[in-house]
Parts: structure tokens; C-alpha cells; sequence
């Protein structure tokens, strides 16, 4: 469970860093795809973004099905922050070896930013399929943040939600008033992590705007009164803010802690590990919007025509209906697919017996029926994160 923890725990890293930035980089390619090599590549696969056990499966079916396109696939893991220098390094010297990047939205957009990728959604979009029909709303409103050079693979809708033991709360809050209240009367039974080091830490920090109604939810400086002077409050009522979702997970589970911020990956894979019991239960807050995270394919500049001819065709792939139904897995992701029309009936046998064995059918209601928002830019959410640190983290118990 330690190593499942560290890539979760990179994969929700993704969510911290997105952003819009820059403008397109300027065409250097022609529209149409190079033709397939003669003979099949190898092709070097890179994640930082914990993405491997969503996509892995569908990448090996498509070397299993494409013996002449593609050798081998070679598969390492990197930390985010290290990937654009490297890559750059890369470039620079002429001789580009990773072909392919799997990233949330933290590398994916300091990628962006140093113009690293092939802008694959303009230059060959006469190759892949058209996004904007295939693609769910949540997820071509991530894919807005990969600014045309990147594609979206996986969503998730992500949170926030709570999650609670429900013979320790017999009565869940519906309200932030509520859950407020809930804290006085039980001090010390809520938790959730510091938001710089979770993923559902972050997106009850990015949620509550849209919970309590404040002025500008996308602005953490000037427009989150209500939201800084209600975490101060419910500040008072936690005993101390783990440094990371593991640690959440393990004291709901022990039973030092009754209710905690959690989001669907965090709700279903580990009830599905055992970690959690299957009896814990979720409930929303009154205004919740969704505060989504993905997942994308980048390729970078300076890769062989040989291999983007290759890459190109993995690509349209990877947004087909039987490789989007992989990506269910263990609810790592719940649901997963970015793609429509790509229900649960659809995954490998054992993804469907493990997500149904603790799936919430009303789940699916909430995903289609409550709005969802992008998370906040990189500059605004590392001020959020800090402001947080100041005035919640530095204050707790008091």
C-alpha cells in the first residue's frame, strides 16, 4: 500500500499545478502524420504523473495488436518538477529520447510554458479524432488547459466530498453551516490533509468557494472572504492537518477520526484495497461544484517522424472506447474515462468486479447532474496554498 500511496499521491500532485499559460507555440509541423517506419520503433514512456497503472494496459494492448508499428515499450517514472529540464537538456543537444509523457497538469503546463511539446491538437488534428465530440464536458474543459499541445486521456471528477463512518455520524452535515456545527460538538473526530501535499486536501480548499458562495471562486486573493474566515473556524475544531492523504486514510480506518475531505479515487480504491471499510459513507455539501483533475499524453519536440507517425496512432488509440474502459482499474480514477459513452460494463472483468464490489449508484447522478469548474492556475493555487499555510495551517487548535 506505500507504493500505492507515493503514485496516488503523484497523480493528485497533477492537480496542483494547472494552468492556461502562454500562447500556442507557433507551427512547425505539417498537418498531415509522417508515414508508418518500415520497421517497428521502440518507444520510451515517461509518467510523473502516476498515470501508468491507468494507461499502461491500453498502451501493451496496442503493441500486442501492432507488431510492425511498435517493438517494445519501455516504461519509467519520473518526479514532475525534474521532467522540463531534462527534456530541454534534450533538445538542446539534438538527441530527444522520451517519446512520450504521461502528466497531470503540474508538468504538462511547465511544459507548456517552455514550449516543450508538439502541438499535437492543431498540427494533427486531421489525424486524431475531434475532441470536442468525443470528449466528456468535464474533461474538454481540462483539455482547454493543455492550450492545443497536449491530449486528455483520463478524468475524474474528482471531489469534494466527506466521507464518514457512519455509526460514529448519525446525522452527516448537508450544509457548511452544518459541518461547522458537526466539528464543535465532536472537536477533534474531523480531519483533512494540508492542501499543498493532497488531493482531496486541495479540492475542499478549491470547493468551498462555490459551497459558500464567495465573490469570485477562481480568485484566492480578493475573492475568498467567506471561505478564509470559515477554514480559520473549522481550524478550531481540528486537532492537527496530516501532511498527506495516506495518513487521512489510516486514522478514518482506525477509528481515531470520524469524518474526513475526501474525493471519488480517494472514496473507492481504498474500500476496493481493503484500507477503508467498504461501510464508510460520502455526502456532498449544499452548492458543491465539481473540482475536477485529469490526465494527459504529451509528445515532445525533436521526437522521429518514425515514432510520431507511431505515437500519433497510440493516441487514437488511447481515445477509443475499449482503451478508455482500462482506464476504470481499481475506482483509482473513478470513473476514468474522458470519453462518453464508456460505462463500467464496458472495463476488463475485474475492474467491474472491483469497483461494483463498492461502487455509489447515486454517484453517477451527482457527475451528471452538478456542474464542474477547472482547477485553479498554478500562480493563484500556490498563493491559495500559502495563504492556507499562514492562516489555517499555522493557526490549528486555536
Amino acid at each position: 500500500m506505500i507504493d500505492h500511496t507515493t503514485t496516488r499521491r503523484a497523480l493528485l500532485g497533477g492537480i496542483a499545478s494547472a494552468t492556461a499559460l502562454g500562447a500556442t507555440v507557433p507551427h512547425a509541423r505539417a498537418a498531415t502524420a509522417p508515414p508508418m517506419p518500415s520497421s517497428p520503433v521502440s518507444l520510451n514512456v515517461i509518467d510523473v504523473g502516476g498515470q501508468l497503472q491507468l494507461t499502461q494496459g491500453a498502451m501493451e494492448a496496442f503493441r500486442t495488436a501492432n507488431p510492425k508499428l511498435v517493438s517494445k515499450i519501455a516504461f519509467s517514472q519520473a518526479p514532475a518538477p525534474e521532467l522540463p529540464g531534462k527534456i530541454k537538456a534534450q533538445q538542446d543537444a539534438g538527441r530527444v529520447d522520451i517519446d512520450l509523457v504521461l502528466t497531470g497538469t503540474d508538468g504538462l503546463s511547465a511544459g507548456i510554458d517552455q514550449k516543450l511539446w508538439i502541438p499535437l491538437t492543431t498540427d494533427y488534428a486531421a489525424v486524431l479524432p475531434k475532441l470536442q465530440d468525443i470528449l466528456l464536458p468535464g474533461a474538454l474543459k481540462m483539455q482547454g488547459l493543455a492550450q492545443d499541445q497536449a491530449v486528455c486521456v483520463v478524468f475524474c471528477p474528482a471531489g469534494p466530498i466527506l466521507e464518514y463512518m457512519p455509526d460514529a455520524v448519525k446525522t452527516p452535515p448537508k450544509t457548511a453551516q452544518e459541518l461547522l456545527d458537526w466539528t464543535k460538538a465532536h472537536p477533534k473526530r474531523f480531519i483533512y490533509a494540508r492542501p499543498a501535499n493532497s488531493g482531496p486536501g486541495r479540492t475542499f480548499l478549491q470547493g468551498l468557494p462555490y459551497i459558500l458562495g464567495d465573490k469570485d471562486p477562481m480568485d484566492p486573493k480578493d475573492g475568498w472572504d467567506k471561505t478564509w474566515a470559515y477554514l480559520v473556524e473549522l481550524g478550531k475544531n481540528i486537532e492537527y492537518y496530516p501532511t498527506g492523504t495516506g495518513a487521512v486514510m489510516k486514522e478514518l480506518a482506525e477509528g481515531s477520526r470520524d469524518m474526513i475531505a475526501s474525493h471519488l479515487g480517494w472514496d473507492l480504491n481504498p474500500r476496493i484495497l481493503g484500507v477503508v471499510p467498504k461501510e464508510a459513507e460520502i455526502g456532498t455539501l449544499a452548492g458543491f461544484h465539481w473540482v475536477t483533475d485529469a490526465q494527459y499524453w504529451a509528445i515532445p519536440k525533436g521526437v522521429s517522424n518514425d515514432k510520431l507517425a507511431v505515437l500519433l496512432e497510440m493516441t487514437r488509440y488511447m481515445l477509443s472506447k475499449p482503451a478508455q474502459a482500462m482506464t476504470y482499474d481499481k475506482g483509482y480514477f473513478y470513473p476514468g474515462p474522458a470519453v462518453k459513452d464508456v460505462p463500467l460494463s464496458m472495463a476488463p472483468k475485474d475492474s467491474q468486479d472491483a469497483v461494483n464490489s463498492v461502487r455509489r449508484p447515486f454517484i453517477d447522478k451527482l457527475i451528471a447532474d452538478v456542474p464542474s469548474e477547472v482547477p485553479l492556475p498554478a500562480d493563484k493555487l500556490v498563493f491559495a496554498f500559502q495563504r492556507w499555510d499562514q492562516q489555517v495551517g499555522a493557526r490549528v487548535g486555536k
